[in-house]
């Protein structure tokens, strides 16, 4: 086929797209309620009607989700190897230039072929996070760099018609559901669109464009005349975009019936009606199939009344009022695969799950499968080390309300929010170190270290200094151990003494009460 017809054809491919997304374009334009005959309309005043953490979410405690794409691939870098290596001040521009040349010559799209999942299956995936303990997973639908993992009609750039050529989110879908998990989708491409007029933002060097998350390089495939690369790179008119940016939530909210869709930061680029509208479309379509959804946002980027706050590799330092999420990652690197991640040691990673529980927040953990759809044994190993602590302690974190405090102990944060791991995130807890949750009268204290046996325990929360109220404590177990422990009740606090040891990461004592108390 001649080059001048094969442009024609994708310009026509582009025509007929640019179509249908005008055709949805029109109907969004009438209020989600009228359109769909549901209870949510496109004001504000209506969306904030809506739920932000129904139960299942509260009570669900931890997901996982994970960074797998085309980006996977080079497996070098991090997950953003598709903007860095066209800048020469990164390690990604030199390593792509000796492994596979200019990029004038290979670009990011060559990189689509050989993504195959040749190894993904998804029921194999579904059973490691059933034993890991998650009760909510789901893929990355789209990250910035503008390629569905899910069989879409609306961008060309795929997984069922380009790379591995099958519907990888609508298997995954399949595979946890049926194991009664709760399907998530994740979305970034908010960033995708080329953002080329930011003010004082000189070119063409890595820190600028920063909007932009593919810069416009001259003699570079992201700045090409190809009509299908132009949608893969971003390089559309605005209003094309945000058509594109609804159209791929309309479809993946039509096919998967996610139960929660998450959304990374530059959801602000995205203006406010667009946001309405996808906000009403997901919840009348939720409200019509019986579902309770929730929608995640980071900063500042959705009113809080109908959506949950995340925190990327972050926590709160204390206890909230409010249900939040941590997105945080397995490794201590890059989100997506590379040659030489460094994974978390098991214990890091509970440590956190059970001080963001304690404050009312919720964990989904991101891991990195390699691009033929691998999960490294090494991460597989931290994961299930998470579902054995949780397969017998379980009852401490699931289903479970924060306290009256969140937990007591020398460790702890000394500012809340997103990447607290710059500034003594990631901490060393020992036996001092007391988390709490709660189930009615039922009070969790859960000590994060192992507990010798014979070794005191002394429970301050509970003394008298610290609350009012007719508190008793009535019985004292040691999960997962047998035997009773002794405790006795005063004014400083709780002291228990195990008459045998808890060697596992974290120690869980079931502490039954009456009465009742309050802060003093």
């Amino acid at each position: 086929m001649s080059r001048n017809i094969r442009v024609i054809g994708c310009v026509l491919c582009v025509f007929i797209m640019v179509s249908t997304l005008s055709g949805c374009a029109s109907q969004t334009g009438q209020t989600a309620k009228a359109k769909q005959g549901g209870p949510y309309d496109t004001s504000w005043e209506s969306l904030r009607q809506h739920p932000a953490a129904p139960d299942w979410f509260r009570d669900a405690k931890f997901g996982i989700y994970w960074h797998w794409g085309v980006y996977s691939v080079p497996a070098f870098g991090s997950e953003w190897y598709p903007r860095r290596m066209h800048f020469s001040d990164r390690p990604e521009y030199a390593h792509h230039i000796e492994t596979y040349g200019p990029s004038s010559e290979f670009g990011y799209h060559d990189f689509v072929p050989m993504f195959k999942a040749e190894k993904f299956d998804a029921d194999e995936w579904a059973d490691l996070f059933v034993k890991s303990g998650a009760r909510f997973a789901g893929p990355v639908a789209e990250h910035h760099d503008g390629f569905s993992m899910w069989a879409s009609d609306v961008n060309p750039w795929n997984v069922g018609d380009k790379g591995p050529r099958r519907d990888i989110t609508g298997e995954l879908e399949k595979a946890i559901r049926e194991r009664g998990m709760k399907f998530v989708a994740t979305f970034h491409h908010a960033r995708n669109l080329q953002r080329l007029d930011m003010p004082g933002e000189p070119y063409p060097h890595g820190r600028h464009f920063w909007a932009s998350h593919y810069p416009p390089l001259e003699g570079t495939p992201l700045v090409t005349d190809d009509p299908e690369l132009q949608i893969l790179y971003g390089r559309i008119p605005e209003e094309k975009f945000i058509e594109n940016w609804k159209g791929k939530l309309f479809e993946v909210i039509d096919k998967y019936e996610p139960d929660l869709i998450w959304f990374d930061s530059w959801l602000d680029q995205i203006p406010h009606e667009a946001q309405r509208e996808f906000l009403a479309y997901y919840f009348n379509a939720a409200e019509r199939q019986g579902r309770e959804v929730v929608v995640t946002f980071k900063q500042e980027d959705l009113p809080q009344e109908l959506a949950v706050l995340d925190l990327e590799k972050g926590r709160m330092n204390e206890l909230t009022e409010y249900t939040w999420l941590t997105d945080d990652t397995i490794s201590l690197g890059s989100w997506c695969y590379t040659q030489d991640l460094e994974i978390k040691p098991l214990r890091q990673v509970l440590h956190v799950l059970i001080d963001i529980v304690s404050k009312n927040g919720q964990l989904i953990l991101n891991i990195s499968p390699m691009a033929d759809g691998t999960i490294p044994d090494e991460q597989k190993e931290v994961i299930l080390g998470i579902g054995k602590w949780l397969g017998k302690y379980g009852e401490s974190i699931y289903e479970t309300r924060p306290w009256l405090v969140f937990g007591e102990g020398p460790t702890r944060l000394k500012a809340g929010g997103g990447f607290t791991h710059k500034h003594g995130g990631y901490l060393q807890y020992g036996v001092e170190d007391i988390r709490f949750t709660r189930k009615g009268s039922t009070i969790y204290a859960i000590v994060l270290s192992e507990v010798g046996k014979d070794e005191d325990i002394l429970v301050k929360s509970f003394g008298k200094h610290a609350i009012a109220g007719d508190l008793e404590v009535t019985a004292v177990t040691m999960l997962g151990v047998r035997g009773k422990p002794e405790f006795k009740q005063s004014t400083k606090g709780l002291r228990i003494t195990p008459h045998r040891g808890g060697k596992d990461m974290a120690t869980v004592f079931k502490i039954e009460t009456s009465g009742s108390a309050e802060l003093k």
